[in-house]
């Protein structure tokens, strides 16, 4: 038998340090070639790292959060043969497999929820059952009273006496099944004392940095304006009536990637990377938009490259693709790099107005609130039309604030009067 070292490999693009996120297996666990170790994260991306050999694992050169550099032993497998470390090589200190990222929590009090959760079966299982109101249940006068002085509708108890007949027996297990409900709900506003300590790393911590580098290096102001999408709302019901079948369906996105398009050819100077340390601007003529994803490890920016030259159903097609690869965490590096503006919506829980942090070294980024209902005046009438919000922002450094105003309202005008998307 013989020991195979794995070291964390040169990733690419300049990168000296990843961090480790994830380990998918243990010490004493047996490998296969190409099954996935590890997941390690770099400054874009999740990265897999898969297993060249069969054998068994005998050490584990990091913890989930552990910054390692390339070129650092990951992890040492014992396999049929020599190996690629020499006999008298030591293999690196064996770890305990450490708990995945998205598992890690210290749960220091945890009884207040499970005594709430015990009596619940009582309920189901008690003395209680349901007579009709004029039904008169069988118990003896002796019975009676004693309900009476307690308090209890005797057709509510199940009588577990000769053909249903209410006992002393029933009404006690009835005051109790009661003492048991009212603990249960009593329990929902029990004192608690649990606690729970999330590490911050892989995905999370990336995030955090970026949020935190965009905001104190940039010099953010938000732009909000409220934009009629009643047309464009129409249109996009009529063309998935008509070609959702044979061409997918088309959501708004689409719609608002192309008005960016459209847009930013009078507004060159927000299509553009802001390279602070260099004071260079580079703006671009290609529109990669990135599409702010939520996916289970945290927010992802996957790219929508050259959607100046995609048609809408393209640009739909495409948007679908690198959101379902975000989410499933299969989004390679590329694809998540290189945009010149963001677009980022909740959807229906996308609210009133919101602030959205900046994407550096992009200087403008575009959120898309929800689309709601409301009476409006329209030619001195007052009618209901689909209003939407998109809240903006800058970076002050760079664009203007009548340019930033002024780039809203023609993304406005293309989406209220969307046949002025598709004229040239």
């Amino acid at each position: 038998m013989g020991t195979h070292v794995i070291k964390m490999p040169d990733i690419g693009e300049g990168i000296a340090e990843v961090e480790l996120s994830v380990w998918h297996v243990k010490v004493g666990d047996m490998v296969v070639e190409d099954q996935v170790l590890a997941d390690v994260m770099t400054d874009k991306a999740m990265v897999d790292i898969p297993s060249p050999v069969h054998g068994k694992v005998i050490a584990l050169g990091g913890e989930p959060g552990e910054v390692m550099a390339v070129g650092s032993i990951l992890i040492s497998i014992e396999v049929e043969g020599a190996g690629n470390v020499k006999e008298s090589a030591q293999p690196a200190p064996v770890k305990e497999a450490p708990v995945a990222a998205s598992k890690v929590a210290a749960v220091v009090e945890s009884k207040p929820v499970a005594a709430a959760a015990a009596p619940r079966a009582a309920v189901c299982q008690g003395p209680m059952v349901a007579r009709e109101a004029n039904e008169r249940p069988l118990a003896s006068p002796a019975v009676r009273k004693h309900a009476l002085d307690l308090g209890i509708q005797l057709r509510l108890v199940r009588g577990s006496g000769p053909a249903g007949r209410v006992l002393h027996e029933d009404l006690d297990a009835y005051l109790a099944q009661g003492q048991s409900i009212a603990s249960t709900v009593s329990s929902a506003y029990a004192q608690r004392n649990d606690e729970e300590q999330i590490p911050v790393i892989g995905m999370r911590r990336k995030i955090a940095q970026r949020m935190q580098d965009a905001t104190q290096r940039a010099a953010h102001f938000s732009y909000v304006e409220e934009i009629d999408v009643t047309a464009v709302e129409e249109l996009r019901a009529h063309l998935n009536e008509k070609h959702g079948a044979t061409r997918g369906k088309l959501t708004l996105l689409p719609f608002l990637v192309r008005a960016l398009v459209v847009a930013l050819r009078d507004f060159p100077q927000i299509n553009a990377r802001y390279d602070d340390e260099a004071q260079v601007i580079t703006r671009l003529g290609a529109v990669h938009v990135g599409i702010a994803t939520q996916a289970d490890i945290g927010l992802m920016v996957p790219v929508v490259r050259h959607a100046e030259a995609r048609s809408l159903w393209d640009n739909a097609s495409e948007i679908s693709r690198l959101a379902t690869a975000a989410r499933n965490g299969k989004a390679s590096r590329d694809e998540l790099s290189g945009s010149s503006i963001t677009l980022t919506s909740l959807g229906a829980l996308g609210g009133i107005v919101s602030t959205p942090v900046l994407n550096l070294p992009e200087v403008a980024i575009v959120g898309v609130n929800k689309i709601v209902e409301r009476p409006m005046v329209v030619k001195g009438q007052i009618v209901i039309r689909k209003m939407m919000n998109l809240s903006s922002s800058f970076d002050h450094r760079v664009v203007d604030g009548m340019d930033a105003a002024q780039f809203i309202q023609a993304v406005r005008g293309l989406l209220e009067q969307p046949a002025t998307l598709f004229v040239e």
